[in-house]
């Protein structure tokens, strides 16, 4: 509770600077912390009586800066995408997919909460929560702000929200007609007309249909590796990566895919093996680089024979419809989410083990270490929007 109250201090002192900067270009970043569990000698473990939190950054300048925090349910099971800004920077949501069990504090249990953040009050405040399905993961807001999905891990499904300048409001589910598929993360995809859901245990990406609030699932699905996860869409439209964890610590090779989303229908065009289970992938904001944070065996027991001290932060050129190898780094353990600055200069990877965010310097061609920022929790939903704020 210590360090959520020295947070609590950053953020008050921080909200001035904020506020002052308001009509300033500034780009935020928001970190989602799972404070109920640890990991002890690779076992996930709940820990009763510590709150989730949320921490707001600034990546504008030449290091990132923590300008608020709040207590918000927050889960680190699903994708690293499991928060989401709106593109006029007003409000964010936040999924938490699982909740320390009431009959039980020392196991977890299925959540159904996503939390609707304002990020114009300083500090930022909570504005509304509402239902989803089980196990709310990924989420993503379409490129107008009047549309987010929600992929429900335990449920098969996705959940539709209606979004009006910051009134959010349930709009629908979609059924994919597989309850255990594991949904993990949905994007919006061809002008936000169409969404691809990953579907981690039958190894399947599902694409729905969008006309205004109208999302149905087209009873198409493509099949691009084993055990699809995250999933990103390059800033032009033209291609979905996807990474895919495979059959986690056994030594494998895992891959990420290359979606062409310009041919009808979609489908995998290359396969670019990037190491043991890739938790977290994001691509730059100029489209030309893409990160993936590999775990490699850092969140395994002590006595795994695919146990390594450290994961690794992996920079692929997104080159002629495939991805290319540029260079990497060590991180730290059991890492989720990545997110780029604006100039794709600095980049940000969450660490669970550590409790912070690890800061890189990117020039194009080397990756360079720079101080980490501490958070109250083990970071595991990350996303980045850049606005105008006024």
């Amino acid at each position: 509770m210590a360090r959520l109250s020295t947070m609590a201090g950053v953020a008050a002192a921080g909200a001035l600077t904020f506020a002052c900067a308001a009509t300033a270009r500034a780009q935020i970043a928001i970190s989602a912390n799972d404070g109920k569990v640890k990991l002890i000698d690779g076992v996930q473990t709940p820990v009763p009586n510590v709150a989730d939190t949320l921490t707001i950054l600034t990546l504008s300048g030449p290091s990132p800066k923590v300008i608020g925090e709040l207590k918000v349910p927050a889960s680190v099971i699903g994708p690293p995408q499991s928060v989401a800004i709106a593109p006029d920077g007003s409000i964010a949501l936040v999924t938490a997919s699982t909740k320390l069990d009431p009959a039980d504090p020392t196991k977890t249990a299925p959540d159904n909460r996503v939390t609707v953040i304002d990020l114009t009050t300083s500090p930022a405040s909570i504005l509304a929560t509402l239902q989803a399905g089980n196990g709310p993961s990924g989420v993503s807001i379409n490129g107008a702000g009047t549309l987010a999905l929600v992929a429900n891990r335990f449920d098969g499904t996705v959940s539709v929200f209606s979004i009006r300048r910051k009134t959010v409001a349930p709009a629908g589910t979609v059924d994919l007609g597989a309850p255990t598929s594991l949904p993990g993360h949905v994007v919006f995809a061809r002008g936000d007309r169409m969404a691809l859901v990953t579907r981690n245990f039958d190894s399947l990406i599902s694409i729905l249909s969008i006309d205004g609030t109208r999302v149905e699932y087209t009873k198409r699905d493509l099949a691009a590796g084993f055990k699809p996860y995250g999933i990103e869409v390059t800033p032009d439209g033209a291609l979905a990566l996807v990474a895919h964890i495979g059959a986690g610590p056994t030594g494998g090779a895992d891959a990420v895919a290359v979606i062409d989303l310009a041919a009808d229908p979609p489908r995998a065009i290359d396969q670019v093996a990037v190491g043991m289970t890739p938790e977290g992938i994001a691509i730059s904001p100029d489209g030309r680089f893409v990160a993936v944070t590999v775990m490699n065996g850092s969140n395994l027991a002590k006595g795994s024979p695919f146990l390594s001290d450290h994961g690794r932060l992996r920079i692929f050129a997104i080159r002629n419809r495939t991805i290319v190898p540029v260079t990497e780094a060590p991180i730290g353990h059991w890492c989720q989410g990545a997110a780029w600055s604006a100039d794709t200069r600095t980049l940000v990877v969450q660490c669970m083990v550590e409790r912070e965010l690890q800061v890189f310097h990117f020039d194009g061609r080397a990756l360079t270490a720079a101080p980490p920022v501490a958070v109250s929790g083990g970071p595991a939903g990350i996303r980045t929007a850049t606005t105008i704020r006024r």
